[in-house]
């Protein structure tokens, strides 16, 4: 099975093309972390990426350079030869799902929504209306 699940920045912004036929494909670069430092100081790996139809829109219109993206897809390898003759190997993620990351920036956003249990004023709880039965209620 041929299926890879990166998390990184991408390194510019995305470059997006249409066909004659007017599919979009966006083509990206992602920096993606390594664990540990290697000793020529190498500490995160180079990944393009490419996209199609409307995943390659959804990017272009909500990742820029320097924004965090998760993705999901398959590596695929080719080759061609260039304009000097010497054939040139490549390998691209063909993007099938993208996500924003849900990292600290994210959840403390999400906290900052969310009101302070230990600090709720009594017009933050719901009234329950008369005439309701408490034995039905999940927290008895």
């Amino acid at each position: 099975m041929n299926r890879v699940i990166l998390s990184g920045r991408l390194t510019k912004d995305p470059e997006v093309r249409y066909t004659d036929a007017g599919m979009s494909i966006a083509s990206f670069s992602l920096a993606a972390d390594r664990k540990f430092k290697t000793n020529d100081g190498v500490t995160a790996d180079f990944i393009n990426c490419k996209a199609f139809k409307q995943t390659a829109e959804f990017i272009e219109k909500y990742f820029h350079r320097g924004d965090g993206i998760e993705l999901e897809g398959r590596i695929q390898t080719g080759s061609y030869t260039n304009k000097d003759g010497v054939k040139v190997y490549t390998t691209d993620v063909m993007v099938d799902n993208v996500e924003f990351p849900k990292g600290k920036a994210a959840g403390e956003q999400a906290q900052t929504n969310r009101p302070d249990p230990g600090k709720a004023k009594n017009n933050e709880f719901m009234n329950i209306p008369d005439g309701v039965e408490d034995e039905g209620m999940p927290f008895n």
